[in-house]
């Protein structure tokens, strides 16, 4: 299968990379400094944090390009993440503007890793973003990862409800998919949540069904499907394992864990492998806010700290890959005195780097 082969490339090249200079390095904040802000619109948000449109950098973190890229060509694999635009880019360019140094340079350790961007409703044109955003990874010769974040019923009515009509979700899917460059490496987290809670609350529709169609839909296209299954602290192995199966594996590439939550990376995979094991999938993990581990607590919990920086493990089975799905410094929620889900809260963002080792 295609996705087969573009894995096995990829990490086959990444073990490569990570034996000369260590893949899954903690952040340094002399590395990558961000450019200054244009008026580029990019959407990225959060599990418990689908985020509005914000106005960010066009040339935000490592290797970004216009918009225009036509890839590279070459059948080798991308071995690292595309940096796209996020909110931590604007954090960190007011900042400096503002003189404030020594929290530039805490923010720079966010604005400098590649994060996920998420695309849902408030994504205008979705096709257009995805078009931008995955020709310019090519251009990169690195891996553009987004997270789709529309399900019908989304988040149960919390602090992330919302979600497309069950009769248009399907077709929203499609013109995400529309937007893939057909020369693009491109890893998608489909829809955070959405298994865990799969028959928790009304308004789903059938779930298993659009999870599945949308997997179809999007591998069709050329993307690597990554169906989000929660976390170890949520359903048993087994139970998340049947989850998976009940969608179908045929679609997808492997599944992620831990999306902008904050267990630590060890629970992870101890839980993790064992869904493997039994759906005989690899996965990511969202180390994105994991560094001090869990409290239990999953809407801005205080005291936490970044995690491991993203990127591919070498390995061809189990975790494949660490990644920040969430962009540490969004708040999950209004709670533990946060803004609304989503948006960028600047003294959270701070400590997070603070606290990180």
């Amino acid at each position: 299968m295609r996705r087969v082969a573009m894995l096995a490339a990829a990490v086959a090249a990444a073990a490569t990379v990570s034996a000369c200079a260590g893949v899954a390095a903690e952040p340094s904040p002399g590395s990558s400094i961000p450019a200054a802000t244009t008026s580029a619109v990019v959407a990225s948000g959060g599990a418990d944090s689908a985020s509005p449109q914000v106005s960010v950098r066009a040339d935000a973190g490592a290797n970004v390009g216009t918009g225009t890229g036509t890839g590279t060509g070459t059948a080798a694999q991308p071995t690292s993440f595309y940096d796209a635009a996020n909110q931590a880019d604007v954090a960190y360019q007011q900042a400096k503007d503002q003189g404030r140094e020594a929290d530039a340079a805490l923010l720079e350790r966010i604005a400098s890793q590649p994060a996920a961007t998420w695309l849902g409703e408030w994504s205008g044109d979705v096709a257009g973003t995805v078009r931008t955003i995955t020709h310019d990874a090519a251009a990169a010769d690195q891996i553009a990862l987004l997270v789709v974040y529309d399900i019908p019923g989304r988040d149960c009515g919390l602090y992330s409800a919302g979600g497309a009509a069950q009769g248009e979700y399907l077709a929203w899917v499609g013109q995400v998919a529309s937007g893939i460059a057909d020369d693009a490496t491109v890893w998608v987290i489909l829809e955070p949540d959405a298994l865990a809670q799969m028959g928790d609350c009304d308004g789903q529709g059938d779930r298993a069904a659009l999870l599945a169609g949308a997997a179809r839909t999007l591998d069709d296209a050329g993307a690597e499907v990554f169906l989000d299954a929660g976390h170890a602290g949520w359903n048993s192995a087994a139970d998340t394992a049947a989850r998976i199966e009940q969608v179908g594996t045929q679609h997808l590439a492997g599944f992620a864990t831990n999306t902008s939550n904050y267990d630590d990376t060890s629970a992870e995979q101890a839980w993790a492998d064992q869904v493997a094991s039994a759906v005989g999938l690899p996965y990511v993990v969202d180390t994105s806010r994991n560094g001090n581990g869990s409290t239990g607590e999953w809407c801005n919990p205080r005291g936490r700290a970044l995690g491991q920086n993203p990127g591919l493990t070498g390995r061809a089975t189990g975790m494949i890959a660490t990644v920040w799905a969430k962009v540490p410094g969004e708040s999950d929620g209004t709670c533990n005195g946060g803004p609304a889900a989503g948006q960028w809260w600047d003294e959270m963002a701070l400590e997070l780097a603070r606290d990180a080792s």
